[in-house]
């Protein structure tokens, strides 16, 4: 499908969501992917599913279906749903948050201690070794020894973040290396 029909489908699915469910487009744009059609004829919807649930809506004509339930697995949780009805600037504080904890975590000590070490584990990297653990492993690993060490630094970024969870802090703390294959910038 050429991106214009996409282009159109996407705004045709925008104004049926946010008509039906008060869905912000906004919302649909960023986290909806297409996934094709099904059916035939009269019958044929096209398919859209979101990126991170996996959660899917159907459009046929200008009329959106959620669908409640893939097999057996239910799906459009009212906290999905609230997800989707969250306003521009629910948006965009979410997004300015995740800019703020980036830039912690830049910046951090425990980062700037552990980057040469954590970028070992990525096979990107141009320092990778092979047969390590995975970078979130070897993550939560260094958390869980340096928690055991009771070390200040982790413990300052975990204050930060206003958690002792070594998966969320894991997840913060891995997120300057993201950025930074994303941005070509792990020489």
């Amino acid at each position: 499908m050429n991106n214009a029909k996409l282009d159109e489908l996407f705004e045709i699915l925008c104004a049926a969501c946010h008509r039906q469910f008060l869905f912000n487009p906004r919302r649909i744009k960023a986290e909806m992917r297409y996934v094709g059609t099904e059916g035939h004829g009269k019958e044929m919807v096209h398919v859209f599913r979101d990126a991170k649930t996996h959660s899917q809506i159907t459009l046929k004509h200008t009329f959106a279906t959620l669908r409640e339930k893939q097999g057996d697995k239910p799906h459009w949780s009212d906290a999905e749903k609230a997800h989707y009805k969250e306003s521009d600037a629910q948006i965009d504080a979410q997004v300015q948050l995740k800019k703020d904890h980036l830039e912690y975590a830049k910046a951090s000590p425990l980062y700037l201690d552990h980057r040469a070490q954590l970028l070992t584990h990525y096979k990107d990297s141009p320092s990778f070794v092979a047969g390590r653990s995975s970078p979130r492993e070897a993550a939560k690993l260094l958390i869980s020894a340096l928690s055991e060490a009771h070390d200040a630094r982790l413990a300052n970024f975990a204050a930060h973040y206003g958690s002792d969870d070594a998966e969320l802090l894991a997840h913060h703390l891995l997120s300057p290396c993201h950025f930074e294959f994303a941005a070509g910038q792990h020489a």
